[in-house]
């Protein structure tokens, strides 16, 4: 693989949201549905970021219970605690289980490792360090 892989820009739109810039939830939008199935990415490990990062936006609404950045990013200590008590884990663990068991669940190396010609197994060893590299992005983001 000789690109390397980073999302800073999607990472700096979800940063423009938390400063205020509301215009940026439309394209927040845009890339959600972009990457939802990754039908533009340019190798497996791009696609295998953009579905988690799908994934991993999806799953913080679910868990927060709302889709309102603004009000997430100003959830304090004693909130995120409840929210780990009611989830059964802190927000880290469940993002990144749920990446995970998603590709397990889907069987999606076979799908990706069929699409780009590599070897599922190829793939697999990528899913947990990009899980924890898209899950450390949003948990940054919400800092």
């Amino acid at each position: 693989m000789s690109e390397s892989i980073e999302f800073s820009e999607f990472f700096r739109i979800l940063n423009s949201i938390k400063e205020g810039e509301v215009e940026k939830k439309k394209e927040l939008e845009e890339k959600m549905k972009e990457f939802k199935l990754a039908n533009n990415a340019k190798n497996y490990l791009d696609e295998l970021g953009q579905r988690f990062l799908y994934l991993g936006i999806k799953e913080l609404y679910i868990y927060t219970k709302t889709q309102d950045l603004e009000f997430i990013v100003n959830i304090d200590k004693a909130k995120w605690d409840n929210l780990a008590e009611e989830n059964k884990e802190q927000l880290p663990q469940h993002l990144a289980n749920t990446m995970i068991t998603n590709i397990k669940d889907n069987e999606l190396s076979k799908e990706l490792g069929s699409k780009w010609k590599v070897k599922p197994r190829e793939i697999n060893k990528h899913v947990m360090p990009m899980a924890r590299y898209i899950t450390e992005g949003i948990i940054e983001f919400l800092e």
